[in-house]
């Protein structure tokens, strides 16, 4: 792990299967090689992402700087020295009355599949985006992730609010989106504070 302060650990947890600390914390832009890695893997071995080419560490940077410029977290999970999976919420519609709603992503290294990284980060991203004020949370889930994702957000407060039928083309067949929101923070009980 490194000693750079600016890259203290936020959150520490044990994985009781293997036994690995994993270590949340927010990503720093030495992560970004890691990261547009793990991307580029579900750009083209899945539909768990529309985008049909990976986009290169400069687009992988710009889109980082643009979050997290713009006040949403975003963070990685650290195990064993190397970036396990990676989580971001950003804007879910560009229009202004949108803008207290935000959409999670969240990715986890093939080879840190089935570890709990997954939870952890979501966990941490709804934390993190109730904390900067944002009210409510949108998960877009493709079917080829579904069932996975889909119990993941529910065991982390989602409920199911829609399916948008065969809205994406990828890898020779259409794709379904599943639509799971849940609230943050004070949720619509209150005027918000951002």
């Amino acid at each position: 792990m490194s000693t750079d302060p600016s890259r203290t650990p936020d959150t520490a947890m044990t994985d009781q299967s293997t036994s690995a600390e994993a270590v949340i914390r927010t990503a720093a832009a030495d992560d970004l090689p890691q990261i547009q890695a793990i991307y580029a893997h579900y750009v083209t071995g899945g539909v768990a992402t529309f985008e049909i080419d990976p986009p290169d560490l400069a687009e992988m940077t710009r889109r980082f700087e643009s979050l997290t410029g713009g006040g949403y977290p975003y963070i990685v999970a650290e195990a064993g020295g190397a970036v396990g999976g990676y989580a971001y919420a950003g804007p879910y519609r560009v229009r202004p009355a949108y803008r207290h709603t935000v959409e999670d992503s969240v990715y986890v290294s093939p080879g840190h599949v089935g570890l709990g990284l997954g939870r952890r980060l979501v966990e941490e991203i709804i934390r993190r985006s109730a904390e900067a004020g944002f009210r409510q949370m949108m998960a877009v889930i493709s079917d080829d992730q579904s069932t996975v994702s889909i119990h993941l957000h529910a065991r982390c407060g989602f409920e199911h609010v829609g399916v948008l039928k065969s809205v994406g083309y990828k890898m020779g067949r259409w794709v379904d989106s599943t639509l799971m929101q849940r609230p943050l923070g004070e949720g619509n009980r209150a005027e918000p504070t951002r």
